[in-house]
């Protein structure tokens, strides 16, 4: 039972006989505490619970939490190696009570599970509590029989624990481990208190008080109990040793870095092989709960992490990428209890080669120029702030690094210098940008990413997450607080909604508080860092410092996710039906509909457009599971991922695989592999369908597609079928059918239009139809035929002209045609023997000049021209007879 998996399992079955709901870890970045960087202690998801903001179905937990201490005030990792018992990653087992049970039952069940279930020795066992909790001092005497000098009353802060300035307080109780006298070190609250022989490997918590504004204290209606057991520590008291790093999870990960560096695990490399396999655990679980490494917020930190063991490996004599190789060593030893390593291995894996790999040049320049700028210290001495800032800002060699790097010579670091460079560098690039030209619009953008920080986007794992307002804009400046019916901008510390980017819209959503609700009509990427949420107070005021929780519409993110991720499946697609020619030009992903702009020289056929949606729907239904990797972005690029237009990448991109060629030289490959940043779905077949509803061009060179995805696809397609139904009831005939029985229509009227037209055309000539001058004039030898007609079409008054000339045989022909709004339209022909002697175009503007017309054009035996005014068409025609005999007789 002494193995870390087998203590974890024991613990969790024990509270589960007792009642407890056994809860699942929390991701390490925490959606309810926006203050917190990482989850640091197992009542970090409870912290609604005990507040009462939040119910569940139960009032008892049990969990192991994942926890980091790596950043912000809980920041164990330059200690980490060096030490017994500091980690950037531990497991916090706890038991918790929200008003259910309390001291009495907590103090049972503790001593109980230590002394029957683990079966500690009770005289090695000690407690604490606080000096003015006089109960928890009986409990503990009445429960484990334990003597007055076996209970220490502690008057500090230790042993009185407080959620915050207000909220929720109380005492704690301790139970301390005493590892023997041959380990220096005396019991809490004695001057030795700091050595190691007595360590506290319990914390009990009793949640008691409500602490107000000002110091007042009540005690609350319903008291609580949270309790933490640090896992590591346990187990090192559980296999007899003192050191953490001697526990078997260790054993085991240090076991695989001997074997992998040849070195061994001695006095000489031993710190560098703990910080190896500590590290090891922070960094896989950071990635695995959607953390990855960047210059900014948590991804700064876990970058740090990561290079702080890149480095103890390269001290090892590394010569290759190193921790990438130990992960598989991780996932067998806690993969069963935390499945989440198991899925995201590969992209575990990935990114610690990806990192080191670059990495590693970073770190042999930086190394060395930091050896010629050490030349001749000694230990007590001080490198210069600006040095070590130039190495940071030139080189790209963190501070920390730096730091861990003289540390084992003794040599520090001049911050206060490193500070004072960093804020004259900032001073220069404001002043820099001033001065740019950029819009005025965006100044208070950049002003406030130097005042607040770049915002972190939670958004690709929840769509819900706590935050603290960072700052409030209206106007286009800041201010203290908005209030219920004002528009204005929010900036947050961390935000679940995207920011309009990448040709992806911007989330909607709501900013709850308590009595506070904000209505997020877009988000907006401003200030290279700074997601911008639009919107209107609808109730209450919402001010900088307050903390909020962020909600986005869900439904609508949904439809965006499948819209997002059918746009890559379609560009893949008309890829492989039009050819590599295809490139992306643009796009915009909605809720309700994508479009997609690519190049491509000609319209696409009915026929290639159903190609195209067949392809990607048989993607759809693979169901596969879309894949995201951090890559560099060259590397990506010539790994044959797509990058999309638009896009600023960074040196480091999200790359978005999703689907796998079914057929093939291809066959099992991935399908569509693209650089993006913006969200999708899970898997393929949450997209539901893709249906294409318009194709056409945008520019030279530049078509469109436009799609539906999903439920809109669907209502899309339903009502296309309803149409048909509609349709074949009106043909009176099958939908099968439906197709075939238009065409006969189609070509039914056709016939009839053009007998119609015949029969017309007949008439005219005939002299009925309101034929106007039924006779062929005769000027000298040449013949003239005009005449008014209504009832023709404009586009057949050539045809009557046709016929005309060939009646007359030779001459001149002038047609005018009235039709049902009043306007004219005139047709002068010529036939060929005469035709140098008269001129259609000549004649048809005279017409043409009488009805209100602009002139008219066409050729010397052909002419056509209209204009408004109807009434004078018989006018328009005699104007063109009198032209004719004026020629005929010149």
């Amino acid at each position: 039972m002494s193995g870390v998996n087998d203590i974890r399992a024991t613990f969790l079955d024990y509270f589960a006989k007792a009642g407890h709901a056994v809860v699942p870890s929390s991701p390490l970045v925490p959606r309810n505490d926006p203050t917190l960087m990482f989850a640091n202690s197992g009542m970090v998801q409870f912290k609604n619970l005990f507040t009462g903001i939040e119910k569940r179905d139960y009032v008892r937990a049990t969990t192991a939490q994942k926890c980091v201490r790596a950043g912000g005030k809980h920041n164990d990792l330059d200690n980490v190696g060096y030490t017994a018992r500091h980690h950037t990653f531990f497991e916090m087992l706890g038991n918790f009570s929200f008003g259910d049970y309390f001291k009495d039952r907590a103090i049972e069940l503790a001593w109980n599970l230590v002394t029957k279930e683990f079966g500690l020795d009770r005289s090695k066992l000690l407690v604490t509590v606080y000096s003015e909790d006089d109960e928890a001092y009986e409990l503990w005497r009445k429960i484990a029989g334990l003597s007055d000098r076996r209970i220490i009353r502690i008057s500090t802060s230790d042993n009185f624990w407080q959620m915050g300035d207000t909220g929720p307080c109380g005492p704690c109780s301790e139970i301390f481990y005493d590892h023997g006298d041959h380990i220096w070190g005396g019991p809490p609250g004695s001057p030795e208190a700091d050595g190691d022989r007595f360590i506290e490997i319990w914390n009990l918590v009793f949640m008691q008080y409500e602490q107000f504004q000002g110091g007042g204290r009540v005690a609350l209606p319903k008291p609580s109990i949270d309790t933490g057991m640090g896992l590591e520590r346990i187990a090192a008291v559980l296999q007899g040793v003192h050191d953490n790093y001697d526990i078997d999870l260790f054993k085991t990960l240090i076991r695989a870095s001997v074997e992998l560096t040849g070195r061994p695990a001695d006095d000489a490399q031993r710190a560098s092989h703990r910080v190896i396999a500590d590290h090891l655990r922070a960094t896989s679980f950071l990635i695995s709960d959607g953390v990855l490494p960047s210059n900014e917020g948590r991804g700064y930190v876990l970058r740090r992490i990561m290079r702080r063991a890149m480095r103890h490996a390269h001290l090892l004599g590394a010569r290759e990428p190193l921790l990438w190789r130990l992960v598989p060593t991780l996932v067998a030893e806690m993969g069963r209890a935390y499945p989440e390593l198991v899925r995201a291995e590969a992209l575990i894996t990935e990114t610690l080669k990806l990192e080191e790999t670059r990495f590693r040049r970073t770190l042999e320049r930086g190394l060395g120029l930091l050896d010629e700028a050490t030349n001749g210290m000694s230990t007590g001495d001080m490198l210069d702030g600006e040095t070590a800032f130039k190495l940071y800002d030139t080189y790209g060699f963190p501070l920390d690094l730096t730091q861990d790097a003289l540390r084992q010579r003794g040599i520090h670091v001049n911050i206060d210098g490193f500070q004072d460079a960093m804020a004259r560098q900032k001073a220069e690039a404001r002043a820099n940008w001033a001065g740019s030209g950029e819009a005025a619009s965006a100044a208070i953008w950049f002003g406030l990413k130097e005042k607040v920080g770049p915002t972190e986007f939670l958004g690709y794992d929840t769509e819900t997450a706590e935050a603290v307002v960072a700052a409030v804009v209206a106007g286009g400046a800041e201010v203290t607080a908005l209030t219920a019916g004002q528009e204005g901008a929010i900036i947050v510390n961390q935000t679940p909604f995207y920011g309009e980017s990448g040709g992806q819209v911007g989330d909607t959503g709501v900013i709850l508080g308590e009595g506070l609700r904000f209505r997020v009509t877009d988000t907006q990427k401003e200030g290279e860092g700074l997601f911008v949420h639009h919107g209107v107070v609808e109730a209450g005021t919402i001010a900088a410092g307050l903390a909020v929780q962020m909600v986005v519409d869900h439904g609508r993110r949904s439809a965006i996710r499948a819209n997002h991720s059918a746009t890559h499946l379609l560009h893949e697609a008309l890829r492989e039906v039009l050819g590599d020619h295809v490139a992306q030009k643009g796009s915009m992903v909605s809720a309700d509909r994508l479009r997609f702009d690519f190049s491509h020289p000609k319209p696409i056929s009915a026929e290639e457009i159903a190609r195209v949606e067949e392809i990607a729907n048989t993607i759809i239904l693979q169901n596969a599971p879309v894949v995201t990797r951090l890559m560099a972005v060259d590397d990506a690029i010539e790994s044959g991922a797509r990058a999309l237009f638009g896009e600023k990448y960074g040196d480091e991109v999200r790359v978005v695989s999703m689907g796998t060629y079914e057929d093939g030289n291809r066959a099992g490959k991935s399908y569509s592999v693209e650089l993006c940043g913006g969200t999708h779905v899970n898997r393929t077949g949450d997209i539901g369908l893709v249906s294409v509803v318009g194709e056409s061009a945008v520019a030279a060179g530049v078509r469109r597609l436009e799609a539906l995805t999903a439920r809109s696809a669907r209502r899309h397609l339903v009502a296309q079928d309803e149409r048909v139904r509609s349709l074949a009831a009106v043909l009176k005939t099958s939908q099968a059918e439906v197709v075939a029985r238009v065409e006969a229509v189609v070509d039914e009227r056709r016939k009839l239009e053009r007998e119609l037209g015949d029969a017309k055309r007949k008439l005219a000539m005939g002299g009925g139809g309101g034929a106007s001058g039924d006779g062929v004039k005769t000027f000298g030898e040449v013949k003239f035929l005009g005449r008014v007609v209504s009832g023709i079409a404009p586009k057949d008054l050539k045809g009557v002209v046709d016929d005309a000339k060939a009646s007359i045989g030779s001459g001149v022909v002038a047609i005018a045609g009235v039709g049902d709004d009043g306007k004219a339209g005139i047709v002068v022909g010529v036939t060929a023997d005469v035709a140098g002697r008269f001129n259609a175009v000549d004649l048809v503007r005279i017409g043409s000049e009488l009805v209100g017309g602009k002139g008219g054009g066409g050729r010397p035996d052909m002419a056509q021209a209209g204009g408004p005014d109807g009434a004078k068409a018989a006018e328009a025609i005699e104007a063109i007879s009198a032209r004719v005999e004026a020629l005929a007789g010149a």
